[in-house]
C-alpha cells in the first residue's frame, strides 16, 4: 500500500521509522514537506548529522502537495502543524486516501463537518493519533474503573506539566507549533491527550470552566498554563474533574487520580505505575510497567490503523471521537478567553 506522509518533523519521522520497521521495503512511502532537505531526526529527537532522509529511508520527498498526490497514495499521515491538518486531510481524502491524522484534529471547527462528510461518503477510514489510549497504565486504569474497583466514583484530578522548550532541542522553541497561535499552539491543544483520555474514561462533560493564560516568561504568544474544571455524568450522578496543564514543570509531572467511595486509584505516567488504595488508605494493588518503551505506543496505534484498513480490527480512536476531544479543548480555550462557564451540547 502506497503511503504519503505529510510533514517530516518529529512525529512524521517517527511514523516513517515505524512503518519501515513493520513493513520494511515492501511499502512504498513518499512524503510531502515544503522545506528543502528536512533534517534526519533520531528517536531521541536529535539531528543525525550528514544523513539524508530520502537515502536513509528510501523515499521520495515532494515540496508540492499536488505532485505528491499525483503519485496516487492509498493512505496519508497528516503530520503537519495543527492549523494545517484539516485542509491537508480534505485534499488527501478527495484523492481517495485513508487518513491517519495527528492530534489534535484541528485548532478550530472550521471545515470539520466537511471532512467528516467526505470521509463517510468516500467510505474511507480515518483515525486520530491519540497513542496514549494504548498505554498500559491508562488501559489498566480503564479496567479498574470498569470493574468498579473503588466503588462509585466521586471526583477525578489529572495533571500534565512539562517544560516545553525541552521538547525539541534541535530547534528554537519559539518557532515550533506548540508556541505559536497561528499554528494552533498553546498548552490546551498541544496537551490534548488528557482531554481525550478523560473523554474516553468518563464521557463528554456537560460544562467546563478554565483559568490560566500566558503566565511565564516564555517567549510565546499562547497560554502556557490552564486549569479546567469539568462536570461529567457517570452512572447517573455528577463527577467533577479537574485538569491542570502547563508548559513549565521540571521534572515532568503526569498523573491521574480517581477518588471513589471505597478507595483511590493513582496512575502515574512518569513512574509508569498504577496504585490502588482501599477505603482506609492502605495499598491494595500495584501495577508497574518499568520496562515499557514509549515508542511501543506509536507502533501499537500504527498496527491498529493498518489492521483496520484490512477489516481485522475496529479503529480505537475514530474521527468522530477526535471531534469530541477537540470540542472539549476548544470549549476550554473559549472559557479561558471569556472567563465564563461553557456548556457543551451533547
Amino acid at each position: 500500500m502506497k503511503t504519503l506522509i505529510m510533514g517530516l518533523g518529529g512525529i512524521g519521522q517517527r511514523h516513517l521509522r515505524n512503518l519501515r520497521m513493520l513493513r520494511g521495503k515492501d511499502m512504498e512511502i513518499i512524503a510531502y514537506d515544503p522545506r528543502p532537505n528536512p533534517p534526519v531526526l533520531t528517536d531521541q529527537l536529535k539531528i543525525e548529522e550528514g544523513a539524508r532522509l530520502d537515502e536513509k529511508y528510501g523515499l521520495r520527498i515532494f515540496q508540492d502537495l499536488e505532485q505528491a498526490l499525483a503519485q496516487l497514495p492509498e493512505m496519508a499521515f497528516i503530520c503537519n502543524p495543527t492549523s494545517l491538518h484539516i485542509p491537508a486531510a480534505i485534499r488527501a481524502a478527495q484523492a481517495g486516501c485513508h487518513l491517519f491524522i495527528e492530534k489534535p484534529l484541528s485548532h478550530n471547527l472550521e471545515q470539520v463537518d466537511e471532512l467528516v462528510s467526505l470521509v463517510e461518503s468516500r467510505n474511507l477510514k480515518a483515525v486520530i493519533g491519540y497513542q496514549m489510549r494504548f498505554h498500559p497504565c491508562l488501559k489498566r486504569l480503564a479496567e479498574l474503573i470498569q470493574a468498579k474497583k473503588i466503588g462509585r466514583i466521586l471526583s477525578v484530578r489529572a495533571e500534565i506539566g512539562e517544560y516545553m522548550p525541552g521538547w525539541h532541542t534541535y530547534e528554537d522553541y519559539r518557532q515550533i507549533y506548540a508556541s505559536r497561535q497561528d499554528l494552533g499552539g498553546g498548552v490546551i491543544l498541544s496537551q490534548i491527550h488528557e482531554f481525550d483520555y478523560l473523554y474516553w474514561l468518563f464521557g463528554l462533560p456537560h460544562s467546563l470552566y478554565t483559568r490560566g493564560g500566558h503566565l511565564s516568561s516564555l517567549e510565546i504568544d499562547v497560554e502556557d498554563t490552564a486549569d479546567t474544571l469539568m462536570e461529567c455524568m457517570l452512572d447517573g450522578h455528577p463527577v467533577p474533574i479537574i485538569l491542570h496543564q502547563d508548559y513549565l514543570q521540571r521534572p515532568l509531572s503526569r498523573f491521574c487520580e480517581v477518588f471513589g467511595e471505597s478507595g483511590k486509584i493513582r496512575m502515574d505516567l512518569r513512574t509508569l505505575s498504577v496504585n490502588v488504595f482501599d477505603g482506609q488508605g492502605n495499598p491494595a494493588e500495584v501495577s508497574s510497567y518499568q520496562d515499557f518503551q514509549r515508542n511501543q505506543l506509536f507502533v501499537d496505534e500504527l498496527k491498529c490503523f493498518l489492521d483496520s484498513l484490512q477489516g481485522i480490527r475496529t479503529p480505537l480512536v475514530t474521527l468522530g471521537e477526535g471531534v469530541q476531544s477537540l470540542r472539549m479543548a476548544l470549549a476550554a480555550k473559549e472559557s479561558l478567553a471569556t472567563g465564563k462557564v461553557v456548556e457543551l451540547e451533547r
